[in-house]
């Protein structure tokens, strides 16, 4: 089975998570992203937070989900409960993840995302070093590289773009993927 992160690196964001309250909890401002695409695509039924950390995407949905009758999973390898490997979704959301990823592992994530995503893949991707640092001392952010790297890298892996936003300072870019 291929892996996706390494055992060393799954204890340093699971030890950053239980020191650093804030880390993992920023997801919710992508919220009006999620509904678009659930506009936009009336089939979805389910949804995966792929890298969900505290969850406060599916909290801040929470109401909608309900009415909506979805069904909504979380998936974080550093997150006690929500660590086993996730089934398929119609949906896979990865907000402020894939940057994370072990360069070593990038195309086996790359590969998992597309197995998982049914439907679509909702993907935010910062371009620039993090602000957090892990206990080690390294940088959050194991891969920066820019938009053309991330396009081609997305490509390579076989998915093609249903959109593309990027931020006001054009430090990350959020893309709807079709699996």
């Amino acid at each position: 089975m291929p892996e996706y992160i390494s055992e060393n690196y799954r204890q340093l964001n699971a030890d950053l998570h239980k020191t650093r309250p804030i880390f993992g909890s920023k997801s919710f401002k992508w919220g009006r992203h999620v509904l678009a695409v659930l506009g936009a695509d009336p089939g979805i039924e389910t949804i995966l937070d792929y890298g969900a950390g505290k969850g406060t995407l599916g909290a801040s949905l929470k109401d909608k989900i309900q009415d909506l009758k979805l069904e909504w999973r979380e998936y974080d390898p550093a997150i006690p409960g929500i660590d086993k490997l996730p089934e398929p979704a119609d949906l896979v959301v990865c907000t402020d993840v894939i940057e994370h990823i072990e360069p070593e592992y990038i195309d086996n994530v790359l590969k998992h995302l597309r197995t998982l995503a049914k439907r679509k893949l909702l993907l935010t991707i910062s371009f620039m070093s993090s602000g957090d640092i892990l206990p080690d001392g390294s940088n959050a952010h194991r891969i920066v590289m820019n938009e053309k790297a991330w396009r081609n890298k997305l490509i390579q892996a076989g998915f093609s773009f249903d959109g593309a936003e990027y931020s006001a300072s054009a430090t990350e870019m959020l893309v709807c993927l079709r699996s």
